[in-house]
């Protein structure tokens, strides 16, 4: 179930492009228009709206939905006659778009607030298949895949240094869940200083492994292409994106690949291991040209593969974030 704020800010957002007076008018309407939310949705927002929860999430994806309304390029002053909301849901393909919102059938709208985070994707699944398909040959322990000698190695000294040699197994890749919750709990307060340079060896190899093997499945220009695209979440329809990046309104409509072709040029997308970032990291860089007036653009970013729940607790995950402002990236237009 999405948090409290997830909610407010996709429902209100929908809700702001019904054309009604104001935020409590809708909420005591309950209009039908709004599919797939049910009573105990209307009962979470209308109580929080009361006790004065969250009056920022309110107001902004309030104010986001009434600029749509009004907007050229969204409903043009026409009122929403039908506005879906994803919720939970999850769609039964490989889906590029993050929609939270459906409006009309067409209009298709991701509420995005505070985040700067593009994909949260196995590390096979960025490195490996660059975001082409979901499924793959299972649910791989990247460490171990990528950089097992410096993983055994920092397993090893974690071991000894918490004088589990008696109940965990010598090889890092035997580790039950069991074990992993272990350490997870004894390490969750910080490394111990001699598993200081085990850890710092861990994260320049899985940086590094990483990058080398993201590239080696980029041979071409074309591939790094697409590769942005897929990063950037450019699909084979246009969508928009309302919400906040720390104190602007975000209000983009985001070009195809079709689109972006035509205004764009990628010059060059690189990638590389950070070897200093005190984490597994991984750096992009992609430099794009307008076709136009031939100014060039840097749009950077980079991915954080740690593990998912706390140290050694589950399989590492590839975050995705974007550095450069949205409304810098070419193919995130404001919306008109």
């Amino acid at each position: 179930m999405p948090d409290l704020r997830t909610e407010i800010t996709e429902i209100v957002t929908g809700l702001g492009t019904l054309g009604l007076p104001s935020i409590d008018d809708a909420l005591e309407a309950r209009p039908r228009e709004m599919i797939h939310v049910e009573g105990c949705h209307w009962d979470r927002l209308t109580q929080a709206r009361q006790q004065g929860k969250c009056p920022a999430e309110f107001e902004g994806a309030w104010l986001n939905g009434q600029t749509f309304l009004h907007a050229r390029e969204g409903l043009r002053d026409r009122t929403s006659f039908r506005v879906e909301w994803k919720g939970a849901h999850r769609p039964p393909g490989y889906d590029l778009i993050p929609a939270d919102l459906r409006i009309d059938h067409v209009y298709l709208v991701s509420c995005k607030y505070l985040s700067k985070i593009l994909f949260n994707a196995s590390p096979s699944h960025l490195f490996d298949r660059c975001l082409q398909v979901r499924r793959g040959a299972g649910t791989l322990d990247w460490y171990a895949e990528v950089a097992l000698n410096s993983y055994q190695s920092l397993y090893a000294a974690a071991r000894q240094a918490l004088s589990l040699d008696t109940l965990l197994p010598e090889d890092v890749r035997r580790l039950t869940t069991d074990g992993r919750v272990l350490l997870k709990e004894l390490l969750q307060s910080g490394w111990p200083v001699s598993l200081i340079e085990p850890y710092a060896d861990l994260c320049r190899d899985v940086a590094e492994s990483s990058a080398e093997r993201w590239n080696a499945n980029m041979p071409s220009l074309q591939d790094r292409e697409e590769m942005l695209w897929r990063l950037l979440r450019l699909a084979g329809a246009p969508y928009f994106v309302l919400g906040a990046s720390g104190d602007k309104w975000l209000r983009l409509r985001i070009e195809t690949p079709w689109d972006w072709r035509q205004r764009h040029e990628l010059r060059s997308f690189d990638v590389w291991g950070d070897r200093g970032a005190g984490q597994p990291l991984v750096r992009w860089r992609a430099l794009v040209r307008g076709t136009a007036n031939r100014s060039e653009h840097a749009v950077d970013g980079h991915v954080e593969v740690r593990w998912s729940h706390g140290r050694f607790r589950g399989h590492p995950e590839a975050k995705v974030y974007l550095d450069t402002p949205h409304e810098r990236v070419p193919g995130y237009n404001p919306l008109a």
